[in-house]
This record gives structure tokens, C-alpha cells and sequence, in this order.
């Protein structure tokens, strides 16, 4: 600031110190945030007007400029969950953006003569129709040992389970038929994994829509799935040989040396810097052979891990 000021203490004449006045208030509002500009007085009316009928019990968050609201509900399971309003200055003429942690498209109907309880009891519909998907999800993240997502979000309709040890299933769960039978892919050794992908196949027939996704999976896998009042995650969950991490960059190890008495896990970036280091590596198209760096197995690496 000091510098600007001495700029235009030095100008010669008149014409100088505009131009040099000008040059520092273009530099000074590059540097400034966006001010705010107050909306009409008939939209903080409306908004506040509609925050009352809707009830202040419902609002979680309400910030300083009266644009953003959020709006907490719980579901008939008693589940809590959030809706972020983002309103622009023609509220209520045109509808405010809304953010939902859903595993669907959140799309609200709306017309200018509606208000903030229109699109909450929208929300609240949303939310009974996504109850058996949650339902199904929590029964797994409660009585299965999920390895990923760690800490899974509303609309996240994925678990990797664990079934034993550096063996484990990923499901991926569709939100509109919950319990119809899912995608799933094995990870784990080949010997380990084989015959659970033979039993998959061999039974999917037998799933029945009217029983629940985990107990499905159950039945058409011949298993029981590790219990979380028994055991504890480390008994079956071992770190990354190569990193000697179980997490990297939130991801647990997904690839297993085929070799029964190895078995040793790798998140698949380790290996695959591992494997592109060896000289006696070589590669095609997307997959890399080399050695196990614990038992000079033959490994085979492909850099899309998805398989039945």
C-alpha cells in the first residue's frame, strides 16, 4: 500500500495521477473478494416468511447472507439427513439449488407460488423411497466388517466385505431394486476366490428378493461372513507388503499373490511401482507381469482390478 501511495505522491500533473490512480484500484479490486450486494427486501420477506411456515425446528443452518439454508429430517428409521438450499436472488421465482447426500438424482418440482415446505415434504418422499436401499446397507455396514468405503456416505452404494482372510467381496448395490441381486466381484488369491465365484454362479437362481440382500448372499456363497462381536478387523485385514500401510489414500489392499502359502496383500499402486521398477518385469497393453516381491511367484497385474 505504501508503494501505491508513493506512486501517486510522485506524479507530475493531474492526467499522471488519474492513470496511476486508476492502475491501483484495478490492482486493488483484483485482489478484493466479491462484494456483497443486498437482494430485494421482498425476498428476505419470502424467505423468512417461508423458514416460519416451514419451522424453525427443521432449519440446521441458516447462513449470515440469508442464501444458503439447510434443512434436517429424519426418516422413518430414524436415520438423520441433511438438505442444502442454495437460493438465488429471484426466489421464489425461480427454485433454489438443492445438495442431498443421495445415491439417486434429487430433482424437485417446483412453481413460483411454491414454498420451502414444498420442496421439504419432496425431501421427505425422497427419503421413503430410499429406505429399503439404506436398510439394506446398514445391515451390512452392522453386522459385516465393511474394508471400504471406511466411512460411507449416504450415497454410496458400494462395500467391499470382508470374508476372510485378504479375501473379500464388493457389492454394488442398486438404489431403485435394493435387493435384487447386486454386482459383485471377488478380490483376493484365485484359489481362495475361485471357488466363491463357481458358488455364485452355481446358485444366483436361488436368490430370493423377499429376504434380505446379506442373508442372499449367505446362502448363495455357502458362508458366513466375518462377525464384528467376534472378531476384529486386523484379524483379517493385513497391511500393504510394500508400504507396510493398510490405508493409502483411503484405499485397503486389493491384490493378493496367488501363491497359498504367501498370500501376501498389495495396495495395487505399490505393486504396480513395484512391479514397473523389476528389469524382469515386462508389460502388454494394460497388464504387467512380474514376481512377487515375497515369493517370486508370477504375478500378473491389470490396471482394472474388476472381476466376477
Amino acid at each position: 500500500m505504501l508503494c501505491f501511495l508513493q506512486r501517486l505522491h510522485s506524479c507530475p500533473d493531474l492526467v499522471s495521477f488519474m492513470v496511476e490512480l486508476r492502475t491501483v484500484l484495478e490492482i486493488a479490486l483484483k485482489n478484493t473478494q466479491d462484494l456483497h450486494v443486498p437482494r430485494p427486501p421482498e425476498y428476505y420477506s419470502c424467505l423468512v416468511r417461508d423458514l416460519e411456515i416451514l419451522g424453525w425446528n427443521k432449519v440446521a443452518y441458516v447462513d449470515t447472507g440469508l442464501t444458503t439454508v439447510k434443512l434436517k429430517a429424519e426418516d422413518s428409521c430414524g436415520r438423520q439427513h441433511l438438505i442444502t438450499l442454495k437460493l438465488n436472488a429471484k426466489y421464489p421465482t425461480e427454485p433454489p439449488d438443492c445438495l442431498v447426500d443421495f445415491p439417486v438424482q434429487f430433482a424437485i418440482s417446483w412453481m413460483p407460488q411454491n414454498s420451502l415446505l414444498d420442496i421439504y415434504n419432496q425431501f421427505l418422499a425422497a427419503l421413503e423411497s430410499l429406505k429399503e436401499f439404506w436398510d439394506v446397507l446398514d445391515e451390512i455396514d452392522g453386522k459385516t466388517w465393511v474394508l471400504e468405503p471406511e466411512n460411507p456416505t449416504r450415497s454410496a452404494t458400494a462395500r467391499r466385505i470382508a470374508i476372510g482372510n485378504n479375501v473379500s467381496v464388493n457389492v454394488e448395490v442398486d438404489p431403485h431394486h435394493p435387493n435384487m441381486l447386486p454386482e459383485c466381484y471377488f478380490l483376493g488369491a484365485d484359489h481362495a476366490v475361485a471357488p466363491l465365484r463357481t458358488k455364485l454362479n452355481n446358485n444366483m437362481h436361488l436368490w430370493d428378493p423377499e429376504i434380505s440382500l446379506l442373508q442372499n448372499l449367505k446362502d448363495l456363497l455357502e458362508i458366513e461372513f466375518p462377525s464384528r462381536a467376534v472378531l476384529e478387523k486386523s484379524d483379517f485385514a493385513r497391511d500393504c507388503g510394500i508400504c507396510y500401510a493398510y490405508r493409502l489414500d483411503g484405499a485397503a489392499p486389493d491384490q493378493v499373490c496367488d501363491e497359498p502359502r504367501c498370500g501376501q496383500p498389495f495396495h495395487q499402486a505399490c505393486l504396480y511401482e513395484w512391479l514397473q521398477g523389476l528389469p524382469t518385469s515386462r508389460q502388454s497393453f494394460n497388464v504387467i507381469f512380474g514376481e512377487c516381491p515375497y515369493c517370486n511367484k508370477p504375478l500378473t497385474l491389470k490396471s482394472s482390478t474388476k472381476k466376477l
